[in-house]
């Protein structure tokens, strides 16, 4: 990037770089055999990568401590500090980092572990289908079906 692109055309720029970067991480996932049997897996993954660079805020390819409260605090689910490292620690599978990576997040969100912010985020997917199936107005009635 030169120094001319500033503003909105660098951030593009930015985020087409990070997008990219994450596609190939998605690429990886799609063919490793410890993750062939999951159900819609390039869905999901681009659920995921879409999610995750939502919340890359320093678009570093990390998520840090802020980002993860940011994160939780947009989905409605605000957490105290020691909640928030608890919660790193789970992503990364038991390990205490300051940070954590797309790679991390796909490990948690595809495996095994139950972490809390792979809970959060499932319920928050769920709500949101269930928002879409109520949206409209209400269906014609019958003579019949009227109270």
């Amino acid at each position: 990037m030169d120094r001319s692109t500033q503003g909105g055309k660098a951030f593009g720029i930015l985020k087409s770089h990070q997008e990219d970067k994450l596609k190939s991480i998605n690429e990886a996932f799609l063919s490793d055999e410890q993750y062939a049997k999951v159900e819609d897996l390039a869905v999901k993954l681009d659920i995921f990568k879409k999610k995750y660079m939502e919340f890359d805020l320093n678009d570093k390819g990390d998520i840090d401590m802020m980002g993860l409260k940011r994160m939780l605090e947009k989905l409605g689910v605000a957490k105290t500090h020691m909640e928030l490292k608890k919660m790193m620690s789970e992503v990364c599978g038991g390990t205490s980092k300051e940070t954590f990576s797309y790679e991390d997040f796909l490990a948690m969100m595809l495996g095994e572990r139950n972490a809390i912010l792979k809970l959060i985020l499932m319920f928050e997917g769920m709500s949101k289908q269930e928002e879409r199936k109520h949206v409209g107005p209400p269906s014609a009635k019958t003579f019949s079906e009227l109270p």
